[in-house]
């Protein structure tokens, strides 16, 4: 007899579920880290017309993001709630992430309107299968080991498309295009568009949902969101998020500045690596994000590990505060020693990389403590407001950035003064490090022990069996 204690999920469908991930985070990564220079060097847009762009999308990506939950949770198909949304939003996605990147030949206020429009089109569209995608691993097996294992598996997922995005896009640009750098981004990204489209697929039709759904009763959008405020849980993990991602933001937006300014290092390349049809060249500040990217991917393998060892809650605490003091340890390295920044780097990506299939594995019992205690999962809600709540803190944390590097006296492509080299060190370890530290110092107050959670999903394998 199956019970909530046995494995479901054999190898192929966490790989199929991982391809999810994969599939989203080919444009996910692009668009965060390539999208502007495009619009701007390649496209021809205003940086300041680009900036509001991503902005205002931004802002309504992240009021989508619980709405569409909402709908996900109220949908009921034969293939489910949640699976349906892959096959319904994988072409239209494919099409649109190209048309972003597609560059036609018009006037200027003929390019902000097609950027514009593709833009934020691109934007709801995953949120439509973003969304479903996420709330899915809450319905496919109710075993915590299982469920820690398939968030181990998607981000897996996630952060090899990262890499990929990180050392292929530049060069396949350039042996596609050559000259003319619009083809070259249009069809590279034609090709990103065609592999994300054929992994969504390949996610829907080798993944199953098997929690079975609470019998159907009319409940308000409002009384669902009451219930969300009423999720102490949820409310924990939401505050966490948010701190996590508003440290991710900043680090991110500084790690350049902090290797042209303070450690005052070149652009020029480290090494080439030639593979026959096109080098590809590495420059310092390449290679110091690819070994932290690696190592990170690596440390993501061991989550199922760390949380059957020290449990997820235990777990996640552990390796964020101490993630917290290798993130700020950067302010005591001197900027020469070069080699044990790049130690401590890799050694902080390493610690970090189990943290966000332990997250997500977290919101699954969330989820489940929704149900049991309210009488409604509401995965998708849960899932979404999670999402809105992490959008929510990079927009912070990037907007912060930003104003802190004025606040310091940053001039662009000049000597920095000591105070702004001191502000922009700050902003790569005590500030980023001290959210971290808050954020594992929440932790605490988090009360689904890993005892308690298998006595919520006991009752409720209890109570689904009289369904």
């Amino acid at each position: 007899m199956k019970t909530q204690n046995t494995p479901l999920l054999k190898f192929k469908e966490k790989i199929a579920y991982a391809s999810g991930d994969f599939a989203s985070n080919l444009s996910f990564h692009v668009i965060n880290v390539f999208l502007m220079v495009y619009l701007t060097d390649v496209f021809g847009l205003n940086a300041a017309a680009v900036g509001l762009m991503l902005f205002v999308g931004g802002i309504w990506d992240a009021i989508n993001d619980p709405m569409m939950g909402a709908i996900a949770d109220r949908t009921s198909t034969a293939s489910g709630k949640y699976r349906p949304y892959l096959k319904w939003f994988a072409i239209p996605y494919g099409i649109l992430f190209y048309a972003v990147f597609a560059g036609p030949e018009l006037n200027e206020l003929g390019k902000l309107i097609f950027v514009w429009s593709t833009y934020i089109s691109i934007k709801m569209v995953y949120t439509a299968i973003n969304v479903p995608y996420s709330a899915l691993m809450g319905v496919m097996s109710p075993n915590s080991d299982d469920r820690v294992s398939l968030s181990t598996f998607r981000f897996m997922g996630a952060f090899g498309a990262q890499l990929l995005v990180v050392l292929l896009t530049l060069p396949l640009i350039q042996l596609i295009g050559g000259e003319d750098d619009q083809r070259g981004w249009s069809i590279t990204m034609a090709i990103f568009a065609v592999l994300s489209v054929l992994m969504f697929l390949f996610c829907f039709k080798n993944t199953k949902e098997r929690i079975k759904p609470e019998p159907i009763k009319k409940v308000h959008v409002r009384d669902d969101i009451k219930f969300l405020l009423g999720n102490i849980p949820f409310l924990i993990m939401a505050v966490a998020g948010i701190c996590t991602l508003a440290n991710v933001a900043i680090r991110n937006a500084v790690t350049v500045y902090y290797f042209k300014y303070v450690i005052g290092v070149g652009e020029g390349p480290v090494f080439t690596l030639n593979l026959g049809l096109f080098p590809l060249n590495f420059d310092i500040i390449t290679v110091f994000m690819t070994t932290g990217s690696i190592a990170f991917l690596i440390g993501c393998a061991f989550s199922g590990k760390v949380g059957k060892l020290l449990g997820k809650r235990n777990g996640l605490i552990v390796l964020t505060l101490i993630n917290a003091v290798a993130v700020m340890s950067f302010y005591m390295i001197p900027p020469e020693s070069v080699k044990l920044i790049f130690c401590v780097n890799i050694f902080a990506s390493l610690i970090a990389g189990p943290t966000p299939a332990i997250v997500w594995a977290l919101y699954t019992d969330v989820a489940d403590y929704n149900e049991w205690k309210f009488n409604r999962r509401s995965t998708g809600l849960i899932f979404s407001a999670t999402m809105f709540a992490q959008k929510f803190g990079y927009t912070i944390g990037a907007s912060a950035a930003a104003s802190m590097l004025a606040l310091f006296g940053y001039v662009a492509n000049q000597a920095q003064t000591p105070e702004a080299l001191n502000g922009i060190l700050m902003m790569y370890s005590i500030i980023p490090g001290s959210l971290a530290l808050i954020n594992g110092i929440i932790l605490f107050w988090f009360p689904l022990t890993q005892k308690q959670t298998d006595t919520i999903q006991s009752e409720l394998e209890v109570r689904r069996a009289s369904y």
